[in-house]
Order: structure tokens, then C-alpha cells, then sequence
């Protein structure tokens, strides 16, 4: 809502696609300065390929929510979607905790689970597999090729390190390693910015990383929290009486523990009755 000093970009699907004009419109209506609504545009564009790309959790982006305030900050809430398991998992960025859009750049991830084995190149762990990565990216499109083709399924289908599997993807676009190599990106950001680059651009570099020059990239998945007693659906897990008096203990200790006045801890231990 204009009025109330903010207002939301994009939305589930194909309106997912329109953010690029309709934050256009939203900076002109709030009178945002160009280099700013540059900066949306190249946020709104980043943040969802490094989610869909430099985030392989096999979740696919459907929703994509680029929220906007009069004073210029914004934040970016997008959804992906597992189409086998049929589950849901969201990711927040917020303005003013982006770094780097490469580097641990969102301020949090919701899930309903915890997934072994989740390639992330955004992790600080990654470091060194990015800036490999552009290393490889900038040398003759013929040697990167080259070393795909030599890690290709048919000769090294895949590489079991420790307890990470590493699969090369079966089908790339040859032409991007030569669009790669003529734009010769500074750095990583840079490099996962130019059209055409995506997610089995960025696993086949990080496989020769890994594979060729022993740069061992992130297989922790990101989500730090996930849904202890149910989901957003309202639906409740099976009962575990132990796990809720842990929790309910925590909570208790944590209330009295608080440098909080003996009121207002009186109140917020009520509340916790209330609820159990």
C-alpha cells in the first residue's frame, strides 16, 4: 500500500516475472533515486538465481516477493517448491544484511526439513570453490570443456568423497563457457550474473573445483531452523511428550533466567501456561 509507505513487487508464478517493471513503478512512485531502483532491479535478479542456482536443494523458485519502503530498503521473501516430496521452503533477504550476494547473503531460510547432501556455493565455506570457479570460467573455454567432458557421466558418472555424491550434469550449454571466457568476469558475483549462467553452469565448475584442484566446496544445507512441533499447515506431528516437556522447560528456564522486571516475568510465564 503506497499510503502506508510500502509496497510488494512481483508474486507466485508468471507475476513472479513482472517485479522487474512493477519495481520500476513502485521506485517512480516513491520518488527513489535511479542508482537505487538499479540496485532493486540487479537484487531482484540476483537473489533469485542464487536461490534456483548457487542453492541446489532440489527446491525450484515459484514465488518471488520483492517488498519495497519509502525510505529505499527492501527485502526479498521467494518460495520454492519440491515437486517430489510436494514440500515448501522460503527464503528471506533483507537490504540491509546483504554483504554479498554470494556470501551467506540471506538472513534466513524456512523449511520443513533438514536435507543431507545440498550443494552451497553461497556458504563461506565455498570461498575457495568460487574463486576457482572463476578461474576456470576465465581460461580458454577449450580446457574447461575439456575437463567437463572428462568428468562426464559416461566416464566418472559419479565422485563419492567421504559422504557427498557429486553428480556432473549430463546436459550443458557449450556456448556459455565461450560467453563466460568474453565477458571474463572480475569475480564470482559477476560471473553467475551474466545471462545463461545457471545451475549446471556453476555445479560443473565447482565439480572441476573439487575433482581437479581439490577445492572442497559446502554439502550443509543452510536451514539452521525447521518446524519442531508441526508445520505451516496447522498440522500437528505426531505427539512426542518428551521433546514438548524439553521445550516447555527451555522456555520456562529461559523466561526466569530473563533481565526482565518480576512483572512482566509473571506475565510471560502465564502466557506459557496458557499455550500448554
Amino acid at each position: 500500500n503506497e499510503d502506508l509507505g510500502i509496497m510488494i513487487a512481483g508474486g507466485k508464478g508468471r507475476k513472479g516475472r513482472d517485479a522487474i517493471s512493477e519495481i520500476e513503478d513502485i521506485c517512480y512512485k516513491f520518488n527513489i533515486s535511479d542508482k537505487k531502483r538499479e540496485g532493486m532491479v540487479y537484487a531482484s535478479k540476483l537473489a533469485a538465481k542464487v536461490d534456483n542456482s548457487l542453492l541446489q536443494d532440489d527446491y525450484s523458485l515459484y514465488h518471488h516477493a520483492f517488498i519495497i519502503s519509502e525510505d529505499g530498503s527492501w527485502a526479498v521473501i521467494q518460495q520454492g517448491m519440491d515437486i517430489n516430496s510436494k514440500m515448501a521452503r522460503r527464503y528471506h533477504w533483507l537490504s540491509n544484511n546483504v554483504k554479498e550476494f554470494v556470501n551467506e547473503p540471506r538472513s534466513g531460510i524456512i523449511s520443513n526439513d533438514i536435507r543431507d547432501n545440498i550443494l552451497d556455493l553461497t556458504a563461506k565455506e565455498s570461498d575457495e570453490t568460487r574463486k576457482i570457479g572463476v578461474d576456470i570460467a576465465n581460461d580458454n573455454p577449450n580446457n574447461t570443456i575439456s575437463s567437463i567432458y572428462k568428468l562426464m557421466p559416461n566416464t566418472l558418472d559419479r565422485w563419492i568423497y567421504g559422504i557427498e555424491v557429486y553428480a556432473m550434469p549430463r546436459r550443458l550449454n557449450w556456448r556459455i563457457f565461450k560467453k563466460i571466457y568474453d565477458v571474463h568476469p572480475r569475480n564470482y558475483e559477476e560471473l553467475i550474473a551474466i545471462d545463461g549462467v545457471g545451475a549446471k553452469t556453476v555445479r560443473a565448475l565447482a565439480l572441476i573445483a573439487e575433482l581437479i584442484y581439490g577445492s572442497k566446496p559446502s554439502w550443509r544445507d543452510p536451514v539452521k531452523f525447521t518446524f519442531a512441533h508441526g508445520g505451516k499447515d496447522n498440522v500437528p506431528y505426531p505427539v512426542d511428550r518428551k521433546l514438548y516437556d524439553k521445550n516447555i522447560q527451555i522456555l520456562k528456564e529461559a523466561i526466569e533466567g530473563s533481565e526482565i522486571d518480576r512483572n512482566a516475568k509473571l506475565a510471560a510465564l502465564k502466557r506459557l501456561r496458557h499455550f500448554i
